[in-house]
């Protein structure tokens, strides 16, 4: 049996209802929609149903708060969300330990402009029910999965070629599961008007 046909739970339906009346009220369900995803929240059944109702909404905070000068960032950041996305851009600290446990969604960590004080990074990740792990890195940032287990999906490392490569500024080492979902770890993607323009992303 996989993750998504898993029972859901009263406690399950509960903290989704929440989602959605939050997501409401930043303007990002209509009332109607309101009304209809909350009422099949109330009649889901399975951990699955659940997760289809939050897919495309955000939970966490999109960007992140910005560092603030002077403050020391914390070492070890944990988080434990359920449904929805983890996302991270813009310039938010990077610790030196994160562990991630999601239930029902995908984790999106955007380095390209994060506040880096550590020279390693120790991420530990549980993604259930088809989570994806998406990494987007800059040169002179190393990302090491080989202690990562991936149920059903791919592992994408995109390699520097060889003009790219620069001095190591952070090493990423990954651990954990991931059941049912693909890891990618890619640079940038570029804007319709830096495509025109034959810019980089970066």
């Amino acid at each position: 049996m996989s993750a998504e046909d898993l029972r859901a739970s009263h406690s399950d339906r509960d903290q989704v209802v929440e989602i959605l009346r939050d997501a409401a009220g930043d303007g990002r369900l209509t009332a109607e929609e309101l009304d209809e995803r909350i009422a099949a929240a109330l009649n889901a059944r399975t951990i699955g149903e659940l997760a289809a109702l939050t897919r495309d909404l955000p939970v966490s905070p999109d960007p992140a708060p910005p560092a603030e000068p002077g403050r020391r960032p914390k070492d070890v950041v944990e988080i434990n969300q359920r449904f929805g996305t983890l996302h991270r851009s813009g310039p938010w600290e990077v610790p030196r330990r994160l562990d991630i446990r999601m239930h029902g969604g995908d984790v999106k960590l955007d380095f390209t402009q994060a506040v880096i004080s550590h020279d390693t990074l120790d991420l530990d990740v549980y993604l259930s029910i088809g989570g994806n792990l998406i990494l987007v890195v800059r040169p002179g940032i190393v990302v090491v999965t080989d202690d990562l287990t991936v149920g059903v999906g791919e592992v994408k490392v995109r390699v520097p070629g060889a003009d790219e490569i620069e001095p190591v500024v952070l090493r990423v080492t990954v651990t954990g599961r991931v059941r049912g979902g693909d890891v990618v770890v890619r640079y940038p993607r570029r804007t319709l008007g830096q495509w025109m323009r034959g810019e980089s992303a970066l």
